[in-house]
């Protein structure tokens, strides 16, 4: 039986955004142990406070200043915290709607067990010892046996802090286990002997690379197998100017879709040997490959004429 194939794959994309005057005073507040919410036209406070009003689109300026207590309205048992998760310990997430507000904030609860957690409970604030304008400011709520007071009116609040947090980065990172089906798994096995491997769509007779295991037309099983380029032909492209993190390639670079000789779907890879200013739709490539790698590197010119548009027309 064949090895089944598998690797560890990181999806990440962290990006920086601007924050407006509501946003910015709430992270702000955090860092001075402040939690503020914005009133609504009907009189709602909102925590976390939004710059428009979900109900009406009014846009929403009215900061007022809630209490660090309040009750959980529901909640969720974590027994297996991840990484940077707020806490390494297991614990709950809990939507806690805090005092003076009329909506509730989704954190962590710092419990010693599930049976330790229950909807209607109070709770209060424990604040990070080191704070910067995050909601990491709030390391994370945990048990407190006061009970509520009678419901005040949240203290109206300026929003004006010493040094205010005007951006923030927001990371986003998927890690997980990719085992491709039968069909990418014969893909890649020919790849590793410098072969390009498709099927034939036993319908439409279409070739499809890299294999799907299905016709995306037809919408039935493959398993043909059609032996395809190596040359091929860039149907489009696009010129990369941003290097991207942790990989080793200087900008501007190409990538293009090419549509490799007897195939009926354009892969992507990337374009070298040429400047990139030189890369044009018809250019005919073909693969290169560097030692003990399992893939081609990247795709380079075969000095052979344009393919005409009419060729390739319908793979743009």
């Amino acid at each position: 039986m064949p090895d089944i194939l598998s690797a560890p794959l990181v999806v990440e994309f962290p990006f920086t955004r601007s924050l407006g005057p509501v946003q910015s005073a709430f992270l702000t507040g955090l860092r001075e142990r402040t939690v503020l919410g914005v009133r609504t036209g009907d009189g709602k406070v909102l925590v976390p406070p939004v710059e428009y009003d979900p109900v009406t689109a009014e846009e929403l300026h009215e900061l007022v200043e809630v209490a660090a207590t309040g009750t959980v309205t529901t909640w969720a048992w974590n027994p297996l915290p991840r990484r940077d998760q707020p806490l390494d310990t297991p614990f709950a997430w809990v939507l806690v709607r805090l005092d003076g507000a009329d909506t509730a904030l989704l954190h962590v609860l710092d419990a010693s067990g599930p049976e330790a957690v229950r909807t209607g409970m109070r709770v209060r604030v424990r604040w990070a010892q080191d704070r910067t304008g995050a909601i990491t400011d709030i390391a994370c709520f945990e048990p407190y046996g006061g009970e509520p007071g009678e419901p005040g009116e949240p203290a109206r609040h300026d929003g004006e802090f010493t040094e205010p947090v005007t951006g923030i980065v927001t990371p986003a990172r998927l890690d997980y286990t990719y085992s491709p089906g039968r069909a990418q798994s014969a893909y890649l096995e020919a790849l590793a002997d410098r072969r390009v491997v498709g099927e034939r769509c036993p319908s439409c007779r279409k070739v499809y690379v890299p294999p799907r295991g299905a016709c995306p037309t037809c919408g039935v099983a493959t398993d043909e197998r059609v032996e395809v380029g190596p040359r091929g032909t860039v149907t489009t492209y696009c010129v990369v100017n941003i290097k991207a993190k942790n990989l080793d390639i200087e900008v501007p670079y190409v990538y293009a879709h090419i549509a490799l000789d007897g195939a009926d779907l354009a892969l992507h890879a990337r374009i070298g040997g040429i400047p990139y200013d030189q890369v044009r739709m018809g250019l005919r490539v073909e693969p290169v490959w560097t030692e003990g790698s399992r893939h081609p590197d990247h795709y380079r010119p075969t000095g052979e004429p344009d393919a005409d548009y009419d060729a390739y027309k319908e793979l743009v």
